[in-house]
């Protein structure tokens, strides 16, 4: 494959990545904070729709373009800038697999409290805090993930 086309194929993922999910949890947050169920349950339904439609396919697209583009430059693996990457994307990958477990049991909880016409109950919030607490290492690891690939410190 062209250098060019790989590279931008690799950029779009990444944007695609790190926008689907900064965007599903500004949305997530915002309607759990608001209040509204109907709003609430709607927006966790989203959220893990658009996991299952960009995140999880960019999830799988960033290693493979990235490794494919450092083989093509000739890059040794052995950089520390690719190494820092690799463990920040596992970190991040780390987090995200629990979010993923979170997201759908809070999109069933929320509907069906929204069916019943019942408040949410403790469960949900409880979910809603750890997929809060886990969006902040995974968030961190990607901005520095971004900053690694631009400037590709040596340390």
């Amino acid at each position: 494959m062209d250098y060019a086309l790989l590279k931008l194929i690799h950029i779009l993922s990444a944007t695609l990545l790190f926008g689907t999910g900064l965007g599903s949890a500004f949305y997530k947050w915002s309607a759990d904070r608001g209040g509204n169920l109907a709003a609430i349950a709607q927006v966790n339904k989203t959220v893990v729709t658009a996991d299952w439609l960009f995140t999880t396919p960019t999830v799988i697209i960033q290693p493979v373009t990235g490794l494919w583009l450092i083989n093509l430059l000739g890059i040794p693996l052995d950089q520390p800038w690719i190494a820092a990457t690799l463990v920040l994307y596992l970190i991040a990958g780390a987090c995200w697999l629990p979010v993923v477990w979170l997201q759908i049991r809070m999109r069933d909880l929320s509907t069906a409290a929204l069916q019943q016409s019942r408040a949410l109950e403790e469960p949900y919030h409880y979910y809603a805090r750890l997929w809060f607490w886990l969006g902040i290492p995974a968030f961190t690891a990607m901005v520095t993930i971004y900053f690694l690939m631009v400037f590709k410190p040596s340390f």
